[in-house]
Formats: structure tokens, C-alpha cells, sequence
């Protein structure tokens, strides 16, 4: 079995556009200037629809919303645990990290137990995420490097699992090789959907990305805070470790200030691993709890890609009325679900706000 570069989309005679609803509105004065519309859908372990809004049978990318699950392979191969990986070390293999100190320093770490180096990492360079250090780059002078991309702990993790397959560790990005089939072959686990009908493109640091249903990305989630007895021992051990690393040191998931992972994560004190993907993709497992005893997964995609105004109001929304946050952490986040727009004066003139009610199907 392998992971192929299928087309990421259908034939465009057989495509339907799917129906998405309205999410969030962005105002100025009585006028609504703007709309987000989009596609949300929450759903228990046993793939059973808790909530939804829109088309949640939509198919597109996971982007970095399959970060856990492809470092799923790393713990569960014994990856990990042969070359000495720390529980942040597991947890940066699933970060999309602002490229801070904190971040790059345990890339190296990473690296050097797997006695390769920065050179070997196939992810390409940008401009860090966080503010701040991009500015002291430029001050300095300096360009960007590898260790700070976004998914450099990723493509770490990848490496690492290379070297103890026996694969080889010069196209470990490329589809055909063991780390991709395995990644590939847990995505098709986790989200239902067989391996020959997932989608496969080329993400943004250059390894496959799948393209699934929203649904699917929401299944992952459940399974992966609540994973089913049928699922291998080993695979659930690691979806264990992942969620304690994650939910543990949320700061390596994100970054230290101002990103919304982390921030979800703080704010709901290890009940919750959050996780966002590009274009407006985001995807939550909710651990079993009293609302949710089974556990819960939440994905959403805002259709026309807003990572900024919108993702984040409907992220808040969505756990609220699914009753996932208290009254602490959604105070805690506040500032996220709510963006006033002002003026160059900056007088308050308008505001972006969720305007949404989820069809809940129920929690029993």
C-alpha cells in the first residue's frame, strides 16, 4: 500500500458546491460589511454527530491539523523511545511553533540524537511566527533558518522515524516512503475514510497532505483524546503520550504569547488539545469529561481560508455552545471572540462576531 498523489479534486462535472452556513459577521456601523461562512461538525469517538452547521461531508486539506496524528508512527513504531525523545521533544513533532528559542533549541535536541543536522531537514525557510523574533532577526541582519520554520519538529519527528524503519532519510518527504505510508495508513484509521479515497497534495513544507471530509477531521480528533479498543495497544499508548505532551506544554504547541493553540490549551487546563491547520482549518479533541463522557472531536473550516477573525470567534463559539468551556477559560480567550474594527482614530466603528447556533443533536 502507498500513498499516491491523487488529483485533490473530482471531476468537475461530478462536483456539487457544497452548502456552507454564515459564521461570522463583520459590521460597521448598521451596515454588515462582510461574511465568513463555513462548515462545523462535532462528533463522539463511535463517529456518532453530536453538532453541525453547513456541509460537514466537505473535502479538503488537514494542513497542520494532522501534525498529531502523523507523529502517531514515531511513538507507536518505538521511534521515539529508541532515540531518547522527551515528552517536549514528542510534543514539538506535533507544534506548529513560533520559531522561538524554546522551539528551535529541542529541534537541535531532536536532531542530534538522531545524528543528523539542520541540513537534512527538507521543510524550507520562512520568517518565524513570532513577532518578536523576526524583528530581532532583522535588527541583527540575519535571515531565517531551518530550525525556525514552523514544522521543523515535524519533519524531526519524520527523520527519526526514517533512521529506525531502515528507510531512507533523503526522501523521507516524498510519498512512497515507509514514514509517509505509515502516516498515510493512520490517517485512514483514525478518520474512517480508506486510504484510496483520501486525497493527496503537497503541503506547505513539502510532505503529503491529506484531503478529507470535515467529519473525518473530527473523527480523528475523538479518536485521538478517546481512541477505540479496537485500535492496536500500541497506537493508543502513543495517542496518550501525544495528548499528555500536547496538553502538558502547550507553549511548544504554539508559542509563548498570542497564539491560539496554546492559548485554548491554557485556558482549559489540559481537558482540551487543540490544534490548527492552514486556510482556516482548526481541530479540537475534547477528553471525556462530565458533558462529554466519551470524549469529543470538533473540526471547522471557514471557507474562504480567514486564519485571523474569523477561525478563532468560531473556535470559541462553537466550544462554548457545546458547552466545553467555563465560564474561567472562556474569559480567558475572550479576546479572541470578539475584534472591535476601528478607524485610524481608532474609534470603535464596528465588530466581528460569531452568528451562529450549531444543530445539536444531543450528548446522551
Amino acid at each position: 500500500m502507498s500513498v499516491s498523489q491523487q488529483p485533490a479534486t473530482a471531476d468537475s462535472s461530478q462536483q456539487q458546491i457544497p452548502v456552507s452556513e454564515s459564521l461570522v459577521e463583520v459590521t460597521r456601523g448598521a451596515i454588515t460589511e462582510s461574511r465568513h461562512r463555513g462548515h462545523v461538525i462535532a462528533v463522539e469517538p463511535d463517529g456518532r454527530i453530536v453538532a453541525f452547521l453547513g456541509a460537514p461531508e466537505t473535502v479538503t486539506f488537514l494542513r497542520s491539523s494532522a501534525k498529531p496524528h502523523q507523529a502517531i508512527p514515531l511513538i507507536a513504531s518505538g521511534a521515539a523511545d529508541h532515540f531518547g525523545f522527551t515528552e517536549q521533544e514528542i510534543a514539538l513533532a506535533c507544534a506548529s511553533h513560533s520559531g522561538e528559542p524554546i522551539h528551535t533549541e529541542l529541534v537541535g535536541s531532536m536532531l542530534r540524537k538522531i545524528g543528523l543536522g539542520p541540513g537534512d531537514l527538507k521543510c524550507g525557510v520562512h520568517e518565524p511566527f513570532s513577532p518578536d523574533v523576526a524583528r530581532d532577526l532583522r535588527v541583527r541582519g540575519e535571515e531565517p533558518n531551518v530550525l525556525q520554520n514552523n514544522c521543523s519538529g515535524k519533519h524531526a519527528g519524520m527523520l527519526a522515524l526514517a533512521k529506525f524503519l531502515g528507510a531512507a532519510t533523503e526522501d523521507y518527504d516524498r510519498p512512497e516512503n515507509d514514514v509517509q505510508i505509515a502516516i498515510g495508513e493512520t490517517i485512514a484509521k483514525f478518520s474512517d475514510i480508506r486510504l484510496e479515497d483520501i486525497s493527496v497534495g503537497v503541503d506547505g513544507c513539502g510532505v503529503p497532505v491529506f484531503g478529507i471530509t470535515v467529519k473525518g477531521m473530527a473523527l480523528m480528533y475523538a479518536r485521538l483524546v478517546a481512541p477505540p479498543e479496537e485500535i492496536d495497544e500500541p497506537t493508543r499508548k502513543a495517542c496518550k503520550r501525544i495528548v499528555a505532551a500536547m496538553t502538558g506544554f502547550p507553549d511548544l504547541i504554539g508559542g509563548t504569547r498570542d497564539r491560539l493553540d496554546t492559548e485554548m490549551m491554557r485556558a482549559t487546563g489540559g481537558s482540551l488539545v487543540s490544534k490548527v491547520g492552514a486556510e482556516g482549518v482548526y481541530t479540537a479533541g475534547v477528553l471525556p469529561c462530565e458533558t462529554w463522557p466519551k470524549g469529543l472531536g470538533l473540526a471547522l473550516k471557514i471557507e474562504d481560508g480567514d486564519d485571523h477573525r474569523a477561525r478563532p470567534t468560531v473556535v470559541i463559539e462553537s466550544l462554548h455552545q457545546l458547552g466545553v468551556l467555563s465560564d474561567y477559560a472562556r474569559d480567558a480567550v475572550s479576546r479572541y471572540a470578539f475584534f472591535p474594527i476601528r478607524n485610524r482614530r481608532a474609534e470603535v466603528v464596528g465588530e466581528v462576531r460569531a452568528v451562529f447556533a450549531l444543530k445539536v443533536i444531543g450528548n446522551t
